[in-house]
Parts: C-alpha cells; structure tokens; sequence
C-alpha cells in the first residue's frame, strides 16, 4: 500500500493549511470534503492515514470510521474535533480511531499525530502479529512493560487456534480482558462472547447456567432456558474463577469438552454446540488438583496453553499509564476537569503494592474523580486508606509475599540443599520444587521468584513425571 494521507476537511482554508503542512514534511495527500467524496476515496484506493474532520457538510463523521477500518484494518484514523466536543472524540476512540486532534491545533501536534500514525502502520505491515499493540496498550489493557507485551504477543498468536487458554492470576489483574482480547483477534470476533462467573453462582444453580435447562424440569423452571454453552455457540465461552465448579459439573464439563455435546438439564438427548472454552482463576489450579477440588483430567483438558496475568507491583512501570489514561477517561465520564497528577502523587501512586491491583488503582481513580473538582490530582484528594500506606520496598518484585498477602504464615527459610554428589539435573528439580514449596504450592510466585514463565515450570514438571 502507498503510504499516503487521505485529509477529510470540508473548511477550505483549514483545508489548505493543513495539506501545505503535511506535503512540506513529505507527505502525500488526497483530499476529500465530504462523506460522499471519502466514500469514494476510500473505494478507489487504499490510505495509510486518515485525516477526518468530525463534522462533515453531508454527515457525521463518525458514520465513516468502521467504513474505512473494514476496507483496511491496517489504516490509522486521526479524527479532528471541534474545543468542547472531547466526548465525540472519545467515542471514535472506541470505534477504532487511532488518535484525535482538538481544534485550534499546532503544526507540531498535527505532523506528531501523523508520524506516529504513520510509524504504527509501517510496524503493522511489517509485522503483523504485533500490528494491535498501540503507542498505550493492546485491546482494553494499558501499558508497555516488557511482561505485558509478551503477553499481547501471545494472545495475537493463540488468538487464531481453537485451543483452551488456562488463564491465571490474583483477582483485578485482568483476566476477564484478556479472554475478550483473545475472542477479539480469533476468528470468531465477530461471534458471541459469553462469560460466566462460576463463583459468584450457587452450586445447585451452575449446571442450568452452564447448559441451560427445560420447563418444568426443576422447580422454579417455569420455561426452557439456553445456558451459556448454547448462547456462545459461535463464539467464545469464559468461565472465570473455574476452580469454584461443582465437582460433579467438572465431569459433565469434561464431557462436553471431549464431545462438543450438552445436555440440559431435563432433556434427554445431547445437543452439538461449536464453541471455544477459556477459563481463569485465582487460585493454584495445581493445588486444587492435589487437594482433590478440581478433575486433575479436566485440569489437563483445559490447560492446553496456560497464560498468567502479572499483579501491577509486578509491572510497576504500567501504574502511571494506567492511571493518566483512566484519570482522563473519568473525569469526561463524570464531566470534571481533572488532567494529571501532582509529581508527588505521580511518586506515591507508583511506589505502592497495589494488592487489589489494577481494579483497586481503578477505584480509587473513581474516588478521586467523584469527590474533588480541579484539573490537577494533589495528595490531599488521596483517599485517606491510600494516602497512609507506605510505599513499597525498591525490590518489592523480588519479594516473597508475606504472611499478610497470603494468608499462611510462609515457612522458615530452608537450609541449603547438599549438592555433593548429585546431577545438574536432580538439583535443578529439587531447587524448584523447594521454591514452590517455599510459596505454599503457588507456581506462579515460585515463577515470579526464579525469574522463568509459569509455563516453563509446569512444563518442566510434567517432564519429571514421566522419569
């Protein structure tokens, strides 16, 4: 594709501004000054850029974003607003647009959004596993830590395979928005996704939930009802926090995931469903299965390509990218003025555990925003719980979570193991199986400690199981 910029301004003058502007920087540039002649711009050629002013003689704008991102998905939509209309902007954000300019605007912002347009497309044509990770994030997350984005690496790359994806972590470090990135980039987006909270629906409740069930089956079934299987068929079906099903629906899972057949509750014979399974949780599902409360068969059968979402304290680079980010996001929502933060928030904010993580840095934002009026965060606008806790140690990542993070009072450091005598090999597997059990059977914590993936230790001791 010519990497040229098709500007959409219907204000002649602006229009010649804007295009002198773009052609002295070396830019090439097509010009358009409605939705009928972008329409026919678009239809003729292919663009790296899009320049589109909002209000249009013929139109809105806005009615053109999914027009141009279907023709090409690879190409950046910068739109251009009016002062005051900042919401309008937000929302072709969330349509696609790659950035927003605000009238009146400077030459350097103008040619500084069309670089960055421009350098993100080339990366994108070049590259195409990583083409959805933008100058902030990757669908729905934010932040660039060299942790997050293998991560978006992994999802682009699994998102095309029918696999089951185990997802595990400590609650609010986005699991949920990584099954929907995952559904975004399979090839069944354009299906339903179906999430399901297991722990937050009574045992007796689950199995009509999970494969729906037929009037009069049950009392209270006063008429048929598709459960989230059936719903998701198409599509992609979520089943957070896994480890809080019913043992016996564990079994009538692992049917459905080696038949693609349910059955619901009351009826007598199977129905065929096509549907992707990914499922998370915040436990060790490994304990779960060594403490008989989840099918360690099941275990197998869903665990197929296991991703963990790191706590923030362990991405602690992202906290201030998340926060300005959503700082902006919620003040537009709850109409305030609030822009950033004072440097010694910027400083607090970065320097705490966050043990809700990103969920708690979440409500707090909302706090702030709701309670205080200004343009600028200051420590007195903190909550009180937040603003008292002491920041976290330099080398908090490294730590081992203390008896208050994990409930369990962490056993005393073992003595060093004797290595005379022995193999690389056995020393490498008592090592590791020694930091797992320093972590109270938490592979994860054991995996942040030594400083490989989860994966490669699951991997490591499915191996040793077979010597």
């Amino acid at each position: 594709m010519t990497r040229s910029i098709l500007l959409v301004e219907d204000t002649q003058s602006l229009a010649m501004v804007y295009r002198a502007v773009l052609k002295k920087n070396g830019f090439q540039v097509e010009s358009a000054k409605s939705l009928f002649e972008t329409r026919n711009a678009i239809a003729a050629r292919e663009f790296s850029t899009v320049l589109l002013d909002l209000m249009l003689p013929d139109g809105d704008g806005m009615d053109v974003i999914s027009e141009i991102l279907g023709s090409n998905p690879e190409t950046k939509v910068i739109v251009i607003t009016a002062n005051g209309s900042i919401n309008r902007a937000i929302d072709a954000m969330r349509l696609g647009a790659f950035d927003y300019l605000v009238k009146p605007f400077d030459e350097k912002r103008l040619i500084d959004a069309v670089r960055n347009a421009d350098k993100t497309f080339v990366e994108a044509v070049k590259n195409p596993e990583t083409a959805a990770i933008n100058d902030q994030g990757f669908k729905g997350f934010i932040g660039l830590s060299p942790t997050m984005v293998d991560i978006y690496k992994m999802i682009n790359n699994i998102g095309r395979s029918l696999a089951t994806v185990f997802i595990t972590g400590e609650s609010g470090t986005g699991k949920e928005v990584a099954a929907q990135a995952i559904h975004g980039v399979s090839g069944r987006s354009k299906g339903p996704f179906v999430p399901l909270n297991c722990g937050a629906i009574p045992a007796d409740l689950l199995e009509s939930e999970v494969f729906g069930h037929l009037k009069g089956s049950f009392t209270g079934a006063i008429a048929d009802k598709k459960g989230a299987a059936a719903m998701a068929s198409g599509g992609t079906l979520f089943l957070d926090e896994i480890c809080e099903m019913d043992m016996a629906l564990q079994t009538k899972l692992l049917r459905f995931l080696e038949t693609s057949k349910i059955q619901p509750v009351g009826a007598t014979a199977p129905v065929s469903v096509d549907v992707r399974i990914l499922c998370a949780t915040n436990r060790n599902p490994e304990e779960e299965v060594r403490q008989g409360r989840f099918r360690e068969d099941l275990y197998y059968r869903l665990h197929v390509v296991p991703i963990h979402m790191p706590a923030l304290r362990d991405r602690r680079q992202d906290i201030l990218a998340i926060a300005q980010s959503k700082l902006v996001e919620f003040a537009i929502e709850e109409g305030k003025d609030f822009v950033e933060f004072s440097d010694d928030v910027k400083e607090h904010l970065f320097s705490l555990d966050w043990p809700g993580n990103v969920r708690q840095l979440l409500n707090v934002l909302r706090n702030i925003v709701v309670l205080n009026d200004g343009k600028i965060v200051t420590m007195d606008m903190l909550p009180a719980e937040v603003k008292a806790k002491q920041a976290a140690q330099p080398n908090a990542k490294t730590q081992i979570p203390d008896a208050a993070d994990t409930g369990d009072t962490p056993p005393e450091t073992p003595a060093p193991l004797p290595f005379i005598e022995k193999t690389l090999a056995s020393m490498e597997r008592e090592f590791v199986e020694a930091t797992i059990e320093y972590c109270n059977g938490s592979v994860p914590k054991a995996a942040q400690i030594l400083d490989v993936s989860p994966s490669t230790i699951y991997r490591k001791r499915e191996m040793w199981k077979t010597r």
